[in-house]
């Protein structure tokens, strides 16, 4: 278990069923506040389930139960009367395919501030939409072209420009799933980079299949596998002394 007074996340007996289908088992897990967790395991072994629940996106799948807590600076996200709209705007979520919203490069990033009423006035609103462009390493190559589409970016500056998206409202969380699997080893290194320096002010939860990439963006990693959490603890523990022999198969490729 990691050992740390500055937990932002926690799970208890977290259990998740698709209809008849379990997907996630009794998961009890800690994330610490403004690091990087990653979350690896094979296909199917309930990563991006476990992410989905943190925002409360599993809501939107009509079979999906989800028992257990999970609590968010102590506060139970389950509980029926937490407003959704408020927990998402405090959980930002990046996916595996850039999504931007069919309109400007500017009103991608100004949507999620002007429906949550955070600029008083367009100055206010434009200094919002720099400062996020800015902190997701795209400014420099945007700001002649803000009226353009968003979907006339690149694949890697798409995907910065939903990061740019996602931190506009100011979320305390950012969840990631697989954002670079679509993605060059050139953007994919962008990204990678854009998350070191994300981690300052963001508690950054990332799903991903690359090892690798787990091992350069992470401080803590949790291996999962068949809906368990088999083993969480520092990224370079987990990946040269993982104390689970399950988890040293894993890593060192006998399955997956």
């Amino acid at each position: 278990m990691i050992k740390n007074d500055n937990i932002k996340i926690t799970t208890n007996d977290l259990c998740v069923f698709y209809d008849e289908k379990q997907a996630l088992f009794d998961v009890n897990i800690s994330i610490n506040e403004k690091e990087t967790t990653a979350l690896i395991g094979p296909s199917g072994c309930g990563k991006s389930t476990l992410l989905r629940c943190f925002n409360r996106m599993n809501d939107t799948i009509e079979n999906c139960v989800v028992k257990g807590n999970i609590n968010i600076d102590n506060a139970n996200v389950n509980n029926p009367e937490i407003d959704v709209v408020q927990l998402r705007t405090k959980i930002g979520m990046v996916f595996q395919k850039p999504n931007p919203f069919p309109k400007s490069i500017f009103d991608n990033v100004a949507y999620g501030p002007k429906i949550h009423g955070m600029a008083k006035n367009k100055l206010e609103l434009e200094e919002i939409v720099e400062k996020s462009l800015k902190q997701a390493g795209l400014w420099s190559e945007v700001k002649d072209r803000l009226s353009q589409p968003g979907t006339s970016l690149s694949g890697g500056q798409q995907q910065r420009l939903c990061i740019a998206r996602a931190i506009a409202v100011r979320p305390e969380i950012i969840l990631m799933d697989e954002p670079c699997s679509a993605l060059d080893p050139i953007a994919t290194a962008n990204i990678e980079e854009l998350m070191d320096e994300l981690k300052k002010e963001f508690t950054i939860i990332i799903v991903t299949h690359n090892m690798q990439q787990a091992a350069r963006v992470s401080k803590n990693t949790a291996f999962f596998h068949l809906g368990k959490l088999i083993e969480l603890g520092p990224t370079d523990q987990i990946f040269t002394n993982p104390k689970l022999e399950k988890t040293q198969d894993y890593i060192t490729g006998r399955y997956g």
